[in-house]
């Protein structure tokens, strides 16, 4: 009962590409926090949140963005 791929899949799949495009859309972030998100999305939330001080469902709509934006 598979959905096929889900968004939390592409960015841990792609995240050694999609660093470049995190790191504009999101300029705080640092090499050293991406080493730590290491594609996790969850972890992403996390540092945009303790970074910028959004709310997570900012962060949850800019995610969803990104993600559109960057399809490939």
């Amino acid at each position: 009962m598979s959905e096929g791929i889900t968004n939390k899949d592409v960015l841990k799949g792609k995240w050694k590409e999609m660093q470049g495009e995190v790191k504009k859309q999101w300029g705080k972030l640092t090499d050293d926090d991406l080493t730590v998100i290491d594609g996790e999305k969850d972890k992403l939330f996390g540092v945009i949140q303790t970074k910028y001080g959004y709310a997570k469902d900012r962060i949850e709509k800019e995610y969803e963005t990104f993600l559109e934006k960057n399809k490939k």
